[in-house]
């Protein structure tokens, strides 16, 4: 449970009472559902920051008015939502209609990420996304205050999206060397929205996949909660090994292989231009589809990205997503999918069935500003801006993590994947550095054995809390290694 209220420690209300009366309303709403366990005492006197035999005496007059009860092996949890109802039939219990749900729930350290990401004074070392300050937000006013192009309408798009920017997109891919009409791309909102597509209307439960160890996919449970099993391959300093995607596919009955060749989430690793080919004509022996994720392919900081594995597919092999959510705004929620046009006619089905079409506002936006030059001329800002960044955070670690930690320059993205030198307790860092303030991205959520990296991102804290934010990552680094 999620607490924001605080006790008001100069009313003349007691503390104990305050306690009673919150937690008393919570249940009565319904926000606190039948079912639903407290935490334990002592971790509820550390959230209100009281004595903990106030809190004694809070639960002890909630028991008695039997909203709440102690049960062996279970805590205590909340048994009633009113004195009314003690001796009829009890209310639902919405926490077996959640535990029943077919989409699989974060892993609980993804879930302590995304609630400490709401909190403006935690210091986000991790973040896989433009600073505010990057973003460009005065620019995209401009956009909506201006005049609209006679295109523009507040109406449902077609079922792949505006063929206005269906057509922009189809241009903009030409400059990468891909080939794809308005009729083999599909709009979607935001690059998630398109792996949920795939899993729904490509794939069968059950179905293998082929990913990069570690993989950003560890961290999203998009697949798996269409029943899908994910098997890992092992990365170097090129990319995805490709040795053994031939045994592996043909051992699992591998329906696809998911790669982010371009900067690579979450080690910033970028893919050579001989072990795409390598890839491709592997995934062209074995007839194993691919997708290719190049939500980062424009960030590149010191030399252009080599051509998207899409631009050297000749057979339809490779499903090509692309997104506006690490570039232009990740509020936007503007993606898109490349592939053959039986596929993307399927997928657009299956969109419209969801959500009838991604938000016409924010198709118009991306439509203008690839038309009118502003987004290239927004990427060359940027591009300069994370070189800095990045510069700036490997000065960093060359001062202070020296002796203690590896790391590689990445060539763009976001990210540098530190590798602590020697063992350490990644669950125990990242709850000290969370109670200090520091938001961090362990290895382990990207890979479940990995115990001694961390995914850190120049894209999204500022100078100053880089500095501090790091300072301190490696004194606590240096507290806990084992």
């Amino acid at each position: 449970m999620t607490e924001e209220w605080k006790l008001n420690k100069a009313s003349e209300v007691p503390l104990h009472q305050q306690i009673y009366d919150h937690m008393k309303s919570r249940i009565m709403n319904g926000e606190w559902p039948v079912g639903t366990r407290l935490l334990p005492q002592r971790e509820l006197a550390a959230k209100f920051q009281v004595n903990r035999s106030t809190i004694v005496y809070a639960l002890g007059e909630l028991a008695a008015d039997g909203f709440i009860e102690s049960r062996v092996g279970q805590g205590t949890v909340i048994v009633n939502n009113t004195w009314s109802v003690l001796a009829a039939t009890p209310p639902p219990d919405w926490n077996q209609y959640v535990k029943s749900g077919s989409y699989q729930p974060n892993i609980h350290m993804i879930q302590q990420i995304n609630r400490a990401e709401t909190d403006p004074e935690v210091i986000r070392l991790g973040t896989g996304e433009l600073s505010p300050e990057l973003l460009p937000t005065a620019q995209m006013r401009e956009t909506f205050n201006g005049s609209m192009s006679s295109r523009f309408t507040l109406g449902y798009s077609e079922p792949k999206g505006s063929l206005y920017l269906r057509e922009i997109i189809s241009d903009y891919l030409n400059k990468k060397g891909i080939s794809a009409s308005p009729s083999s791309i599909l709009i979607v909102s935001g690059g998630l929205q398109g792996l949920q597509l795939i899993s729904l209307g490509l794939l069968h439960h059950g179905s293998a996949i082929l990913v990069e160890n570690p993989t950003y996919l560890n961290s999203i449970h998009v697949f798996q909660s269409a029943g899908m099993h994910l098997h890992g391959i092992p990365m170097d300093a090129k990319g995805i090994r490709t040795e053994s995607i031939g045994r592996l596919k043909r051992q699992h009955r591998a329906a696809l292989l998911y790669t982010i060749p371009a900067f690579h989430n979450p080690t910033g690793t970028m893919m050579s231009s001989d072990r795409r080919t390598e890839l491709l004509q592997i995934c062209a022996q074995e007839r194993l589809p691919v997708i290719e994720d190049d939500v980062y392919g424009d960030l590149w900081l010191d030399t252009p990205s080599p051509p998207p594995l899409k631009a050297s597919d000749k057979q339809g092999l490779v499903l090509y997503m692309g997104s506006m959510s690490k570039t232009l705004g990740p509020g936007l929620r503007i993606g898109w999918v490349v592939g053959p046009e039986p596929v993307i006619d399927r997928l657009s089905d299956i969109k419209m069935q969801t959500d009838y079409g991604s938000s016409s506002l924010s198709q118009h936006a991306v439509a203008e500003w690839l038309s009118s030059g502003s987004y290239e001329k927004h990427l060359v800002q940027i591009r300069a801006e994370l070189m800095k960044r990045r510069d700036f955070t490997l000065s960093l670690l060359e001062r202070y993590f020296r002796d203690i930690a590896h790391w590689n320059k990445p060539q763009g993205g976001f990210y540098v994947w530190l590798r602590i030198a020697k063992p350490i307790s990644i669950r125990t860092l990242f709850e000290q550095a969370l109670k200090e303030g520091l938001l961090l991205n362990p290895g382990n959520i990207y890979d479940r054995n990995d115990q001694q990296h961390l995914r850190l991102s120049f894209a999204y804290a500022s100078y100053d809390q880089l500095e501090k934010g790091l300072i301190r990552l490696a004194e606590l680094i240096r507290l806990h290694v084992l």
